[in-house]
């Protein structure tokens, strides 16, 4: 896959602590990277949780190869945000960085 098929920009946020004006700690989301990206819906589940049936997304979120991406992050494409379940970087090419993903809703 080259670059030309990555062809959404993709926001890579993570959360960040600090304070508020009055000094008690927060968390935020901040952007780390904005990178374009091949973003591929893979399924969606339904499940039930606490009674009420839900669905889940999978998505596969290809990006140029990096380390300093981790599951502890979250990724935005518009107002859709995933969560980061896997990072699967290209080590013997160094080409490109798999984000296995689940939508949030």
């Amino acid at each position: 896959m080259d670059s030309r098929s990555r062809n959404r920009r993709v926001v890579i946020k993570q959360l960040v602590a600090g304070q508020d004006d009055i000094g008690q700690p927060t968390q935020v989301w901040e952007t780390l990277v904005t990178v374009q990206a091949n973003v591929r819906y893979l399924n969606g589940v339904e499940t039930i949780k606490g009674g009420a049936e839900t669905a889940t997304g999978k998505a596969s979120i290809r990006i140029a190869y990096r380390t300093n991406v981790t599951t502890a992050m979250r990724a935005y494409l518009g107002s859709t945000e995933f969560r980061i379940t896997a990072v699967l970087p290209d080590e013997a090419n160094k080409m490109h960085t798999d984000l296995t993903c689940e939508v949030i809703t």
